[in-house]
């Protein structure tokens, strides 16, 4: 469902029914019911295009959410001032305003407790879950069994690729993939029926934990992005009918505006419940996720964040006696790389400088090859469940062989004498994993492969022994982690990026810093926090979110200027390439995404020049049967509304009224045989709760309408339910200003009025669809970029 649509194709069918546009008169009233009679063909044409009579907006109403096809619409974050709200904000109380905010408050604190518990609970199921298959494993190998080794490891991936991707395929396709992006299109004003479901929210938290176990080169923090704004959403929408979940005073929030807000709060406390990090959660919500921000939002996410940070440090605290299984103080990540004093000299800074470009490069290169196995895996997805659980079975083997095989490419390595029972690490998380070699050495690259994502991270940060791991293993991990990240990603399971980049940028890193060797003052431990950071922006683009949340994850504030300055240069060089990942899964997912700069080639265009058609008006008091015709025959979800005669002294515009304001209007039943208004009883029989936003999937529907012959004849007065003060602008303004203008105030609608007097009161809508570079090249393709 979209806001722009052709009418139903129904051209040799003969419609006795009246339609209006701004164009319509008194005279035209009184015209004779032959002259009135009109054919659906003509529905398609617009009423009032001056500059193309026959225009219609060709962009498409789908996109891909999840691994999955799905119809979009957009959301409502403009406040509806009808006479309805009027009379509800009077009748406000003190109280009641007080109450809201308190209810706001409380909703915040929960979506706090409950996505800080969701992370706690993620990282127990996987570090019990990977922990077992590992020990298991490394049981089998101590006992010179590697065959039977490597077919239980294999064999559980495998298993819990299957349950992650069942998952996905069968019950929520839209929980595949990070659902960041998801989120960025929901916050900018795009909706869909399952971004944010709670069978989505089940998925992804169960998803998670089977593709993160299973040892896809994955991460879990973009699921917990997700699964924070899924717990908003179904906080926001009063919970669920369908499964039985429903608070009666939720009902404040059954709207566009405050869900966002609350989602927003979500989105921040997954970042934050990821890393350990809630001012980065924070600024990576500011940065990065929201399309619109405001004081009073900033001070709800970092309440939120904090509310997090302290439920995870609750469960760290009870963890440590060793009530968690093989779940301690690794199982949440943070990396403590602030043991050596961090000095460096100007050699150093060229080392960074050197490695801000490495990142900047390696990170588009990797933004477009994800790009290109994104669409490749979506004809394969499109084939249904089965093919979608095959492609994450062949990903599961080819992972299992490359993290159980590589390794036997290393040599082993003598234990270091000071390290005394520290090495070889045998049943337990830990740096010199033993794998095939004899006592008292360790095979660093088993090291890297056969443990958890977050204990490799840990491992390549790790300070103080500079030979810990040999060039060529830093190599052969660096290219294994790259490739499987590119095609890990996609497949139909819940995966994050952030865990792969930072893999691949601290592998790379730390082999420049043991390149390096003594020439450089700094750790290689550091080098690898520098390498991760430099991956990071030249894949993510981000700067400010993504250096506090290097800084709160590897607890090391000296590093600073460093990382700014590796973050800086790998985002400059980049952004000379492509864009960054999630902007450009957005595009490729089909989002009619509006960024916050108009397109140069608008500025030579007007609002005029875009407004497509068909434009369908309906009178203050409208006939039953002209609106249940253009509600079946368009998929318009606004409809200017224009007083006339006996109404006014002329035409001019009342408002715009919506689709699903219209749907609740007619199931009431509130019609006349006189064509009169009657606006003071609808106000006693109606109240603002009746017109409020339902949830995904309620609401009431076209088929749930029941209109007898007799009442199609009838009259409905529109004027309590029309909007009074939509956002009009005149035809003359630039394309580039309205866009800008559109997006900033969130709108779904913006009207299109005409500057010369004597002409009819509305010229178009225009949409977010309007402002598509597909919709606005193809009407002027002159503006097209010369390649």
């Amino acid at each position: 469902m979209g806001e722009r649509e052709e009418v139903q194709n129904n051209n040799d069918i003969e419609i006795g029914v009246e339609r209006r546009g701004p164009s319509s008169s008194s005279s035209s009233r009184s015209a004779s019911p032959e002259s009135r009679r009109i054919t659906s063909s003509s529905l398609k044409e617009p009423l009032l295009l001056p500059h193309d009579a026959k225009r219609t907006n060709q962009t498409s109403q789908l996109a891909i959410i999840g691994a999955n096809v799905c119809p979009i619409e957009s959301l409502d974050y403009e406040i509806i001032e009808n006479d309805l709200f009027k009379q509800d904000w009077r009748s406000r109380t003190k109280n009641k305003i007080l109450q809201y905010v308190f209810f706001k408050w409380t909703l915040v604190l929960i979506i706090g407790l409950g996505t800080g518990f969701v992370a706690f609970f993620n990282n127990l199921a996987v570090e019990n879950i990977a922990g077992f298959k590992l020990l298991f494993t490394n049981s089998l190998m101590l006992k010179d069994k590697y065959f039977q080794a490597f077919a239980a490891y294999a064999g559980c991936n495998m298993v819990l690729a299957i349950a992650a991707a069942g998952l996905c395929a069968y019950i929520s396709p839209a929980a595949a993939g990070s659902g960041i992006p998801e989120v960025k299109a929901y916050l900018n004003g795009i909706d869909a029926h399952s971004i944010l479901a709670p069978s989505t929210l089940f998925v992804k938290i169960f998803g998670s934990i089977f593709g993160v176990a299973a040892g896809f080169v994955v991460g879990k923090e973009g699921p917990m992005v997700h699964t924070g704004a899924c717990i908003a959403s179904l906080l926001g929408q009063g919970g669920s009918r369908k499964y039985g979940l429903t608070w009666k005073w939720l009902r404040y929030f059954k709207n566009d505006l405050d869900r966002r807000d609350l989602i927003t709060c979500g989105a921040a406390a997954g970042v934050a419940a990821a890393f350990r990090a809630p001012v980065g959660g924070v600024l990576f919500a500011l940065e990065e996720i929201a399309s619109w921000w405001r004081s009073a939002l900033l001070w709800r996410t970092f309440f939120t964040t904090a509310v997090v940070a302290v439920v995870l440090r609750t469960f760290i605290v009870f963890c440590r006696g060793g009530q968690c299984g093989l779940f301690g103080e690794g199982g949440l990540i943070m990396f403590d790389v602030n043991s050596v004093n961090p000095t460096y000299r100007i050699a150093d800074l060229l080392a960074v400088i050197v490695l801000g470009m490495i990142g900047g490069i390696f990170g588009s290169l990797y933004n477009y090859l994800v790009d290109k196995v994104l669409r490749a895996y979506s004809i394969i997805n499109e084939r249904g469940p089965v093919f979608k659980i095959l492609l994450a079975i062949i990903i599961s083997v080819l992972t299992s062989c490359c993290s159980y095989g590589l390794p036997w490419l290393s040599k082993c390595i003598p234990c270091p004498a000071s390290l005394g029972d520290q090495c070889p690490t045998v049943g337990r998380y830990g740096n010199f994993k033993r794998f095939q070699c004899p006592p008292n050495h360790y095979n660093d690259l088993a090291s890297l492969f056969m443990t958890t994502n977050d204990d490799a991270i840990r491992n390549l940060f790790s300070s103080g022994f500079d030979k810990e791991f040999q060039l060529s293993t830093l190599i052969v991990f660096f290219a294994a982690i790259y490739c499987l990240g590119i095609i890990t990603y996609g497949i139909a399971v819940p995966s994050g990026l952030f865990i792969p980049v930072i893999l691949a940028g601290a592998s790379y890193g730390r082999l420049v810093g043991t390149l390096l060797g003594s020439l450089s003052d700094l750790d290689v431990g550091f080098f690898a926090l520098l390498g991760a950071a430099s991956f990071l922006g030249g894949t993510m683009r981000m700067t400010v979110s993504l250096c506090v949340i290097l800084l709160e994850l590897t607890n090391s504030l000296l590093m600073l200027p460093l990382v700014m300055l590796v973050l800086l240069i790998s985002k400059t060089v980049a952004d000379c390439f492509n864009k960054g990942v999630y902007d450009q899964i957005v595009e490729m997912k089909g989002f009619p995404f509006l960024e916050a700069h108009a397109e140069p080639y608008m500025r030579n265009l007007t609002a005029s020049d875009v407004v497509s058609g068909p434009l369908v008006t309906f009178s203050g008091v409208e006939k039953v049967a002209n609106i249940l015709y253009a509600l079946k025959s368009t998929k318009h979800n606004g409809f200017p509304v224009i007083d006339e005669p006996p109404f006014s002294d002329a035409p001019q515009l009342c408002g715009l009224v919506l689709r699903s304001h219209l749907l609740v209007l007619l199931k009431g039943k509130k019609f006349t045989k006189q064509r009169k208004a009657i606006g003071s009883n609808m106000l006693r029989t109606f109240n603002a709760q009746d017109f409020d936003k339902a949830g995904s999937g309620k609401g009431v529907k076209l088929e749930d309408l029941d209109i007898k012959e007799e009442e199609l004849e009838m009259y409905v007065d529109l004027h309590p339910i029309v909007n009074t003060s939509p956002y009009a602008v005149v035809e003359t303004m630039s394309l580039a200003k309205a866009a800008v203008l559109f997006r900033q105030l969130g709108l779904r609608h913006m009207l299109v009025t005409p500057k010369m007097p004597g002409r009819p009161p509305v010229v178009g809508i225009l949409t977010r669809h309007d402002f598509m570079s597909e919709h606005v090249l193809g009407l002027y393709p002159q503006f097209q970029p010369k390649k």
